[in-house]
């Protein structure tokens, strides 16, 4: 290219440039949040049904987690658990990802999490744990 610097052609990141993937997920969470937290996922005809437990009366690791998300938003932490007690552990792993994920590009670093395979079949094995054990019938306390 001629008459163009190859510095003119750099794109300066700033701050505020670094912190707007970030800032659109939490803009994202919250609104999903603030949406389920409006309407009621208990009652019938406002969200669709999960199909694997429409088709086979299996409940997924996902059931009642919008039931779960309604019961964080109204403080009742109990029927949270009750509704999806995964997804209520999932919530303050996001919150620390996120905060970590901000840090980090605030900083100008990238976001890494290098999880060891190890670490990753530990995670499929307790999700799909968490899966069995709700759906077998000492599990009913795990029922959405």
């Amino acid at each position: 290219m001629r008459g163009v610097n190859a510095d003119s052609q750099r794109v300066t990141t700033t701050v505020a440039g670094r912190l707007a993937v970030p800032a659109g997920i939490l803009t994202a969470v919250v609104g999903a949040f603030a949406y389920v937290g409006t309407v009621d996922p208990n009652e019938p005809g406002h969200y669709p049904v999960c199909p694997l437990l429409r088709v086979t009366g299996l409940y997924c690791p996902g059931c009642g987690g919008l039931r779960s998300a309604y019961a964080v938003v109204h403080g009742d932490l109990l029927t949270a658990l009750h509704a999806n007690a995964m997804a209520v552990v999932g919530y303050p792993v996001f919150a620390v990802l996120w905060t970590v994920w901000v840090v980090r590009a605030a900083r100008g670093r990238p976001l890494r999490i290098d999880l060891s395979p190890v670490r990753l079949w530990t995670l499929g094995a307790l999700l799909l744990g968490f899966t069995v054990l709700r759906n077998l019938p000492f599990g009913g306390w795990l029922h959405p």
